[in-house]
């Protein structure tokens, strides 16, 4: 009896040590991804209707990821940004000459992600790829304190990225988005607002005729809290 208890022990202990041993971290699967980005914004309005990615100016913010499964993820970002703009750099001209503004903003805001292919290690029995292009798009808030009234209104977030996992708990990603707002005040400031606070008398509403932001960021994330550890026996 008491050598029969030993050797379940003994078995015990070694199909532990199996299934120890055999778990990788590229083995895991993780819930969530934390990190950083860092990129650049554009702003466009008033005071840039003709270029993509024009008065590029600095972004920096934080971004968590919830990986649903290797198909789909839902993000939060949360981002501080600078926006500028140039009327002169504008095919239109204004009654009161040309003006130009920078100011600064927030966005924080949350994207439902869809992956083109399963996205992890690579491992081929699971189907997944190290290298995934991806689409989004969500919700989100902006707000815009002075130089002129503050400004606070939501967002729609839309966009595409690809996300590469370099590390078993290590993903680097590059994205494009466009945040499309319910204001038309971003451009309006101190010095900009006899021009280009509502410079056509074009009614507007909705996101009709409203300004607009884009990021292009690069990310680095690190994952957390493994779903389930793999043991084979």
């Amino acid at each position: 009896m008491r050598n029969t208890l030993q050797n379940r022990l003994l078995l015990l202990g070694m199909a532990l040590l199996c299934c120890i041993s055999s778990v990788r971290a590229d083995d895991l699967e993780y819930r969530f991804e934390i990190g950083g980005m860092l990129g650049g914004s554009s702003y466009y309005g008033d005071a840039n209707y003709n270029g993509l990615l024009q008065n590029t100016n600095i972004m920096a913010g934080f971004v968590g990821r919830y990986n649903i499964n290797p198909r789909m993820a839902v993000k939060a970002n949360f981002a501080m940004a600078k926006i500028s703009g140039n009327t002169a750099d504008s095919e239109n001209r204004f009654p009161g000459g040309d003006v130009e503004f920078s100011r600064t903003i927030y966005d924080l805001g949350a994207q439902f992600e869809c992956n083109f292919f399963g996205y992890g290690s690579g491992a081929s029995y699971k189907g997944t790829r190290r290298l995934v292009p991806y689409i989004f798009a969500g919700l989100g808030m902006t707000y815009a304190p002075e130089p002129a009234k503050n400004v606070f209104t939501m967002n729609i977030p839309m966009g595409v990225g690809l996300k590469y996992k370099f590390a078993p708990r290590w993903n680097l990603g590059c994205e494009l988005s466009f945040r499309f707002t319910a204001s038309d005040d971003l451009d309006v400031t101190a010095e900009t607002a006899p021009i280009l606070n509502d410079p056509y008398g074009i009614k507007s509403s909705g996101f009709k005729n409203k300004d607009s932001y884009s990021f292009l960021s690069i990310s680095i994330t690190y994952d957390i809290f493994p779903k389930y550890r793999r043991c084979n026996n």
